[in-house]
């Protein structure tokens, strides 16, 4: 079962007014190598992955008011991590939270990594060290992503958290060479100004059995601070690359979640559950039969009511009946900029819109990215939803 921990993190948000994300959607090609999945055209993604480092940094219009930027899952060549974390350090604005997925390393290394930013990540070496101490476990793949936060005062702080259910591909018959399992879940808690937020990678979201549950374990954690405290979780990420995002193993989640747990539990009434995936380019070796990568997601409670529109590059349903609001991304290599909305209820009797798209980038061609306006917006109609309940 995993363990979630608390760490506490110096943001000054704006109060009483909404925060904005961004949802890179953009292409993953990952090819076995002899242990594990690797990144297929590391140079390239670094490049491409460095474009939009530039595009947050430089913030042209009100792009300067971002506040969460989220890669797709296992998107970044290990090699490039430092780099990444130092283009953060001295070229981000403070009060800025970015994560991103890494490709898989081996688990020595992962400790090593742990140990280089122990000072945030003192339980997860701990649960790494119990590990390698029970068993020889040191060469199995580790699929993990960091969540590096700089904090209103320009300090960096960076937390890696490992996934911890595999993908079909990502386990084996010999557990030696299956993925290793995460235990440690950080809960973000912000502070002056109040806000809770989670990552988690891809299948940590839908992993139940009768007897244990991430998600379970989220809403009864998000239940302790509301009664303890009267706060809640504001943010619940899902970073992904994944071929089958609207499996019916997700929708089913999205219903407990929302649906027959929500009257009894206030802390994640009000929660956002954003899930950024890989494009529909997206390319992973030994997957098989029909592929549906994209369609990155923002799902919120259907007290907040969202209007209704089926356009080209995004569309809006309650995902086949459930009792939400879901803003719904295309197939496309897409930046996506929108605000995260409020978490209290509207009025019913407004007109105001609680979740806007405030820009889409699209890729130029040259290595940058272009803001899309006008026809290119709403010309069209939204794909329709790629069914299908065949095995994640």
């Amino acid at each position: 079962m995993v363990r979630i921990v608390e760490k506490k993190l110096n943001m000054e948000f704006p109060r009483g007014h909404h925060l904005h994300a961004m949802v890179c959607q953009i292409p993953n090609r990952l090819k076995l190598s002899d242990f594990a999945f690797k990144v297929a055209d590391p140079d390239a993604k670094w490049r491409q992955i460095r474009s939009i480092f530039d595009l947050v940094a430089e913030g042209p219009g009100n792009l300067k008011r971002l506040h969460f930027l989220f890669l797709p899952e296992a998107t970044l060549p290990a090699s490039r991590v430092e780099e990444a974390v130092e283009i953060i350090r001295t070229r981000f604005r403070p009060n800025t939270v970015t994560v991103f997925g890494v490709e898989h390393i081996r688990l020595d290394e992962y400790r090593m990594i742990l140990k280089r930013y122990r000072h945030d990540n003192e339980e997860a070496l701990a649960s790494v060290r119990e590990d390698l101490d029970a068993g020889d476990v040191e060469q199995i793949p580790v699929n993990w992503c960091v969540i590096a936060v700089k904090e209103a005062d320009g300090r960096l702080r960076v937390f890696l958290e490992a996934k911890s259910h595999p993908f079909v591909g990502e386990e084996n018959l010999d557990a030696f060479h299956d993925l290793y399992r995460g235990k440690i879940f950080p809960l973000f808690r912000c502070h002056p100004t109040c806000f809770n937020f989670m990552t988690l990678v891809c299948l940590d979201y839908v992993y139940r059995d009768l007897y244990q549950s991430n998600i379970s374990a989220i809403i009864e954690k998000a239940n302790e601070l509301f009664f303890e405290t009267r706060q809640r979780l504001d943010l619940l990420a899902v970073i992904e690359c994944n071929p089958k995002p609207e499996h019916k193993a997700f929708r089913d989640v999205i219903n407990g979640f929302y649906g027959e747990y929500l009257e009894y539990t206030p802390g994640v009434r009000d929660a956002i559950t954003l899930f950024c995936n890989a494009s529909g380019e997206s390319e992973c070796s030994g997957l098989k039969g029909e592929s549906t990568f994209g369609y990155s997601m923002v799902i919120i409670h259907e007290n907040h009511k969202m209007e209704q529109v089926q356009l080209s590059e995004f569309s809006t349903d309650d995902f086949k009946g459930l009792p939400v609001c879901r803003m719904r991304f295309g197939a496309d290599t897409r930046l996506y900029y929108f605000n995260l909305p409020l978490f209290h209820e509207l009025d019913p009797r407004t007109t105001r819109v609680p979740l806007k798209v405030h820009s889409i980038f699209r890729p130029s061609g040259e290595g940058t990215w272009i803001r899309m306006a006008g026809e290119e917006l709403v010309n069209g109609l939204a794909a329709p939803s790629p069914g299908g309940d065949s095995p994640l």
